[in-house]
C-alpha cells in the first residue's frame, strides 16, 4: 500500500467533501433552510462552529477509511471509475444511514431526502478525487 498516496488521497477527498458541501448549500440553500424547520434537533450556525472541528476531524477520518477501502480493492485500471463504484458505495451506505435517521429524529421525508441525495453526491465525488490521487506502488 502506498502509504503517501493514501494521505495524499484522504487530504484531497476531505477538501472535495467540504468543498462540495458548501456547493450545494450555495446552489440548493433550500436544504439548510428545510432543516432550520428543527430547530430542536440542528445546532444553530453559531454552534455549529464552535464544533467544527469535530466535524473536520470526523471527515478526515471517514475519507481516510474510503481510501484505504479504495487501495484494498483497486486492482488497476481507471483510478476515476474505481473511485466512483467507491464512492457509489458509501454513498449508499450514507443514504441508509440517513433513513435510519429518518426514522430515529423528528425531521421531515423532504430533509431527508434531501440529505440522502446529498450525500450520496458528496461520497460519490469523494471516491472519484480518491481514485484519482491514489495510486499503488510500483511492482518490481
Amino acid at each position: 500500500m502506498n502509504y503517501s498516496r493514501l494521505v495524499l488521497a484522504a487530504l484531497g477527498g476531505t477538501v472535495a467533501s467540504f468543498a462540495f458541501g458548501f456547493l450545494v448549500l450555495w446552489l440548493a440553500p433550500a436544504l439548510f433552510e428545510e432543516a432550520h424547520k428543527y430547530p430542536a434537533v440542528f445546532r444553530a450556525k453559531e454552534e455549529m462552529m464552535n464544533v467544527m472541528p469535530f466535524a473536520l476531524v470526523a471527515t478526515l477520518i471517514a475519507v481516510l477509511v474510503v481510501a484505504i477501502l479504495f487501495a484494498m480493492t483497486h486492482h488497476g485500471g481507471s483510478g476515476i471509475t474505481a473511485g466512483a463504484r467507491v464512492g457509489v458505495l458509501i454513498g449508499i451506505l450514507a443514504v441508509c444511514n440517513v433513513l435510519h435517521n429518518y426514522v430515529n429524529l423528528n425531521i421531515g421525508l423532504k430533509l431527508a431526502l434531501g440529505q440522502a441525495a446529498a450525500y450520496f453526491l458528496q461520497w460519490t465525488v469523494v471516491g472519484i478525487v480518491v481514485g484519482l490521487i491514489y495510486k499503488p506502488l510500483a511492482t518490481s
